[in-house]
């Protein structure tokens, strides 16, 4: 049994970038399907698909790649709220990423947003990585 399905949904991630793969395949969460949207909506992934035909379904991702330098859309996928150490953060601290370039996503009560949305609706939540 995986302790921690977000790490494990960014490592495999982490993991089909650095292999150069363009599909790579997750088991399904409703929490890992919010931060596929959030990635899909800034423009770190090219597709998405959520296939429901076992109990669980999984989450298909088509990684986003440069056509000319092959450079993965990605470069960084960093963990930080983590079930040993949770990270919270309220609307005046939110973490700015590289600073401004990156994003950090967060868990909040209005749902899975980044760091900016949040700052915008004046809600914090719980830091569930940050990606550049």
């Amino acid at each position: 049994m995986n302790s921690d399905p977000i790490a494990d949904y960014l490592t495999r991630v982490r993991n089909a970038i650095k292999a150069n793969h363009r599909i790579v395949e997750i088991p399904s969460s409703k929490i890992k399907k919010e931060i596929t949207k959030v990635l899909y909506e800034k423009g770190y992934i090219q597709s998405y698909k959520f296939e429901d035909a076992s109990v669980q379904g999984t989450i298909k991702i088509a990684l986003k790649y440069n056509p000319n330098t092959k450079q993965s859309a990605i470069v960084k996928l960093e963990r930080v709220s983590k079930p040993g150490l949770r990270k919270y953060t309220g609307s005046e601290t939110l973490p700015r990423v590289l600073n401004g370039l990156g994003i950090a996503v967060l868990s909040t009560s209005k749902g899975v947003m980044t760091e900016k949305e949040a700052k915008s609706l004046k809600i914090g939540g719980e830091v569930l990585c940050y990606v550049y």
